[in-house]
């Protein structure tokens, strides 16, 4: 059974996080690198090692999805972003001065970047970050700024 979907017009706290999928992908990816350490290693320890560090890191990547999967959330007092590896800072709404989406080419794909402007830090999301598109997380976050004034 899924959640029930707030409506965007509520003022209730709405939560954004990275998709349940994300997280298995790169741990699936973490233990493929070590496997291709294994194998293509030759006795090189050089190799091994390299593929070891590529793999904790993508492991510890996925570490942080599953830890802290919420990146961003919104109540009638403000937004709430993910700072550094865990952390979260509170963004008051009078210290939001923008939310806008970047669309655009990046590698050959047409993507969407939401961009929240809080005059001192600027902080970005990706469809991977919100688990729906920036677009209408920008629309639902305006809407909540709109009820909250």
């Amino acid at each position: 059974m899924r959640p029930e979907r707030i409506p965007e017009s509520s003022t209730a706290e709405r939560q954004w996080r990275v998709p349940a999928s994300v997280p298995v992908v790169k741990l699936i990816g973490a233990a493929a690198l070590v496997g291709l350490g294994l194998l293509l290693a030759e006795g090189d320890r050089v190799r091994l090692v390299l593929a070891a560090a590529a793999a904790v890191g993508l492991a510890g990547w996925a570490a942080r999805d599953l830890l802290v999967p919420v990146r961003l959330a919104v109540d009638p007092a403000g937004i709430t972003v993910i700072r550094g590896l865990a952390g979260r800072r509170r963004l008051a709404w009078d210290t939001v001065e923008a939310i806008t989406v970047d669309r655009g080419p990046r590698r050959g794909l047409s993507t969407e970047i939401l961009e929240i402007d809080a005059g001192d830090s600027l902080h970005l999301f990706g469809r991977y970050d919100l688990d729906a598109p920036p677009g209408e997380v920008a629309e639902a976050l305006r809407a909540a700024h709109g009820e909250a004034h």
